[in-house]
């Protein structure tokens, strides 16, 4: 341990130390960098002045680890070497700091720190910084994120094998401009880092045997398996840290090829998929359609609905129509990806009227009905009430009767809204080989059995891509009838596929060009990255491992 006041001398002796830097091309090369030092304390219950400091750290067990570095000037004058024609607020705006993470001396992530993170006087005055970096809590904190990313999505764990590493992290300034400049080296340190041995009990490696009374037939083709034990380990041995992965299955050609359970689950276990439940909105308003009850999806909200009875009334709302809401393009303001938003959802779930909630809002000046998505929670819910008024004794047993019961899906739970209409907003909790039924319906072309559920049409349109989008990592997206579309990259070759998605992780996958469907059930909720992690599961060993087709 060093002294408690060693980061008091270390300011000391950095405030005498005169900054030189000269520039070399694009990169700002400095003298002497700072020392970056680390720490292992809970820093919300020990003064900094107090803090020890460490050489190592153990990856499993130590639950805190920070950064501690003092910097010769305010970050904003380093910048200013990089850009010197530009204000001190352009510099802030097109530049921060720049980390680089090392293991064993190998470059594993390099980060330029999203120019909001960080307040103006930590970038404009002070010159000791504290970055907090692992914590056994998620907390709102950008250097918290940036060790996920480093961890999880950019190698780290990967790199962190079983025994000592030596993890180094450096420090410069950048800036977005044109192009990006890279500054020189204002601090770095290193730290030792054991990684002990973890024993996974065996069984919850080995690929799980099916066992009988599925309700599926089971396939007997071939498959990698040691793909699924690769993931299988991955998945034992926390690797996926909070990210809690419940359930995978896998269906290939109407029969099922993989069943695999985690973190206490079994087949009968009923999943929360959150906003998978949204896509169930489509497939019932299909099939009310069809059956006449709705007169189609172009009908206008207006027909249900006394508009102008609501708060923020506009004649702009009475072009509002089913399809917009069913491709999230009905232009009201609302939009969950922004928290300020008055039509995120978390505004809504509070109220005791979630639809009067969403009629409530006014319209968005800019947007196209139609063409121009956001992801709208409230408008979902207001899909499931329209067909509640128009299907014969309402939402629910109309769904159990013409959906669930067809399938031979008996045992699920629905979630409700104040005015205990089944609510479309998410939440219907399945098993997994439920849920893949569901996905099977889709990929038959809306039959199972040689029955005709959802029409081929309706199915067609809900898989389209309706309008384009880009969401939760998905650029180059497109948007059908409360379904996704995107495509997965494999050993070089494109799959198409159209997707339901909740949070925390929750999928059931569709693809067009191969025989598959995919359901991956997961806990993570409100977990960063856990939809990122669903795609490296699906991108490095569920695809591969049956597309391989390698005898197990």
């Amino acid at each position: 341990m060093r002294s408690r006041h060693f980061l008091a001398f270390i300011i000391c002796v950095f405030m005498c130390c005169k900054n030189h830097s000269q520039s070399q091309g694009s990169t700002i090369q400095s003298n002497s960098p700072g020392q970056l030092i680390f720490s292992k304390v809970d820093l919300t219950k020990t003064r900094i002045p107090e803090v020890d400091y460490a050489n190592n750290f153990n990856l499993h067990k130590d639950e805190f680890l920070s950064i501690h570095f003092t910097l010769k000037q305010p970050l904003v004058q380093s910048l200013k070497e990089l850009a010197p024609a530009l204000s001190d607020d352009e510099l802030l705006s097109k530049g921060n700091f720049h980390f680089s993470f090392l293991v064993d001396g190998n470059i594993i992530h390099q980060e330029n720190l999203n120019t909001g993170a960080g307040t103006k006087p930590l970038k404009t005055e002070q010159l000791n910084q504290i970055v907090r970096l692992v914590t056994p809590q998620q907390i709102d904190f950008w250097g918290w994120f940036m060790w996920q990313r480093f961890m999880r999505y950019r190698g780290g764990q990967d790199a962190f094998t079983t025994g000592k590493h030596t993890l180094s992290i450096e420090v410069r300034s950048y800036i977005s401009d044109d192009t990006v400049k890279v500054g020189g080296l204002l601090a770095k340190g290193a730290i030792s880092v054991e990684v002990p041995k973890i024993t996974v009990d065996k069984s919850l490696v080995v690929v799980q045997k099916i066992n009988p009374d599925s309700g599926w037939e089971v396939s007997k083709d071939p498959f990698d398996s040691s793909k699924i034990e690769a993931l299988n380990r991955k998945i034992a041995e926390i690797k996926y840290q909070n990210i809690h992965i419940n359930g995978v299955v896998v269906i290939k050609n109407n029969q099922l090829l993989i069943e695999e359970y985690f973190n206490g689950e079994k087949r009968n276990s009923l999943h929360d998929v959150r906003s998978v439940g949204k896509s169930f909105a489509s497939s019932i308003m299909g099939i009310a359609i069809a059956d006449g009850h709705i007169k189609s999806e172009d009908v206008l909200l207006k027909d249900f609905y006394n508009l102008r009875s609501f708060k923020n009334y506009s004649p702009k709302k009475d072009s509002v129509s089913l399809k917009s809401l069913l491709t999230m393009s009905s232009g009201f303001v609302g939009d969950d990806s922004d928290p300020s938003n008055p039509g995120n959802e978390e505004n809504m779930y509070p109220t005791n009227d979630w639809v009067k909630f969403g009629l409530d809002l006014p319209m968005q000046k800019d947007k196209v009905i139609g063409q121009d998505y956001t992801y709208f929670t409230a408008g979902a819910v207001m899909l499931g009430d329209v067909i509640h008024k128009s299907v014969p004794d309402g939402l629910v047993s109309y769904a159990d009767k013409k959906l669930f019961a067809p399938l031979g899906i008996t045992d699920y739970e629905w979630p409700y809204t104040p005015q205990n209409v089944g609510s479309t907003a998410g939440g219907i909790r399945l098993r997994a080989l439920d849920f893949a039924k569901y996905g099977q319906l889709y990929k038959n072309k809306g039959k199972w059995k040689g029955n005709q559920i959802i029409s081929k049409e309706w199915v067609e349109k809900s898989l389209a891509k309706q309008v384009s989008q880009a969401y939760v990592g998905i650029t180059n997206g497109y948007y059908g009838y409360l379904f996704w579309n995107k495509t997965y990259t494999v050993n070089g070759k494109e799959h198409e596929v159209s997707f339901c998605t909740g949070n925390g992780g929750n999928k059931i996958f569709i693809f067009k060009d191969i025989p598959f469907v995919i359901v991956i059930t997961s806990s993570a909720y409100g977990m960063p990255k856990a939809h990122k992690t669903v795609d490296e599961m699906m991108v490095k060993y569920i695809l591969p491992a049956v597309l391989n087709e390698t005898s197990r």
